[in-house]
């Protein structure tokens, strides 16, 4: 066969590499075009897709009304994040700032412990050496890393000041979500068609595999994280405790990066027990408990059996995201990274089961049982 330089005469070649600069110079300025918009665009996806089988069954409830169940589902949302969500927020913000500016200047302490920790039966004597030594040596040791914690702060700073501009692009992603849900069947006939051109004989499955992976992580990731964040945050909220938008936020990150809740919630326990009475204690004890292990339980409810996304992958999406697309992107970056890995993951074990049974069409496994059921 002969290349394409045989097939064309000078002159076409070189109106051939205009045609090329000029088409990768069009797709260049218009990707300069959209990207302020692309994380925005990217949620709204999200959002769509992991809550369409809500808007689904809404919209049946409601007698076939999808443009109803679009608005409803939306001002729902609408109503989460200007209420309890902007009101942590603001706390943890407003936290966030006054930890790293005593990161960055080396104030940042460990308050002693009470002399009533020594009479706690079994632990009280040990536990009130260990955070008397604790709160000592690290006063100095921040004094002496405070030079060096400086840009730390400094990066925490300027999270913390785009969460006002974060809000407003959870706002809009959210209203232009609420356009998706009715447009859902052409937007996936397009997607459909789209990926035929890349990948004829598997397109359907990918995209079916690229829906479940999104639907997974948003509601079994980051759905559950945030709820759980949102939950505890409103407890130590109405139980007075300090910086209670902060430990929230703490404990909506941890529950994303698939860590627990546990680092935040048992010194914040044990805090509680030793200046608050005994029946606050006792009621908040009661109440953040089954909020911290709730996530046990219901992420394997939710995730159900098909993603084995690792928790690198996740990590590296939540920290990757961030420094790219500020807090916008700590949500949305474990989720793109999660298609992306389930999806080269079916891809490799799809050419496996090709190689493995060459020229026997009839006995080629579907790529959905190749991924373990996803």
């Amino acid at each position: 066969m002969r290349t394409i330089r045989q097939l064309l005469s000078g002159e076409d070649e070189i109106q051939l590499a205009v045609r090329l600069a000029l088409l990768a110079l069009l797709i260049y300025w218009s990707f300069v075009v959209i990207r302020p918009f692309v994380p925005i665009l990217a949620w709204s996806v999200v959002l769509a897709v992991a809550l369409y089988p809500l808007f689904g069954w809404l919209s049946r409830l409601l007698g076939d009304r999808p443009k109803l169940a679009a608005t409803i589902i939306t001002l729902v949302n609408l109503a989460i994040i200007i209420g309890p969500a902007t009101w942590l927020g603001l706390g943890a913000v407003e936290g966030l700032r006054s930890f790293a500016a005593h990161l960055g200047d080396g104030t940042l302490v460990i308050p002693a412990p009470a002399a009533s920790v020594k009479d706690w039966p079994i632990v009280g004597a040990q536990l009130f050496a260990l955070w008397d030594q604790a709160s000592t040596n690290l006063s100095a040791a921040l004094r002496a890393l405070a030079p060096h914690l400086k840009p730390v702060a400094g990066s925490m700073l300027g999270l913390a000041g785009g969460a006002g501009l974060g809000t407003l692009k959870f706002l809009v992603a959210v209203t232009l979500a609420g356009f998706l849900f009715p447009a859902g069947p052409r937007l996936v006939a397009a997607s459909r068609s789209f990926l035929s051109r890349i990948v004829a004989d598997r397109s359907t499955d990918f995209l079916a595999l690229a829906g479940a992976t999104i639907r997974s992580v948003a509601q079994g990731v980051i759905g559950i994280a945030v709820a759980q964040g949102l939950v505890i945050g409103i407890i130590l909220k109405f139980a007075d405790v300090p910086r209670a938008g902060l430990f929230a936020f703490a404990v909506m990150i941890l529950g994303i990066l698939q860590i627990g809740s546990a680092v935040i919630v048992i010194p914040v326990l044990i805090w509680i027990w030793m200046t608050k009475s005994f029946a606050v204690a006792l009621i908040v004890t009661l109440c953040i408990l089954p909020a911290s292990l709730a996530d046990n339980v219901l992420k394997p409810i939710v995730m159900g059996r098909g993603l084995t996304t690792p928790a690198l992958v996740i990590f590296v999406g939540v920290i990757g995201g961030t420094l790219a697309h500020g807090i916008v992107g700590l949500f949305i970056g474990p989720i793109i990274l999660a298609v992306v890995w389930e999806l080269l993951v079916a891809w490799v074990r799809d050419d496996e089961v090709k190689a493995a049974t060459p020229g026997d069409e009839g006995d080629r496994r579907d790529i959905s049982a190749v991924v373990g059921g996803t």
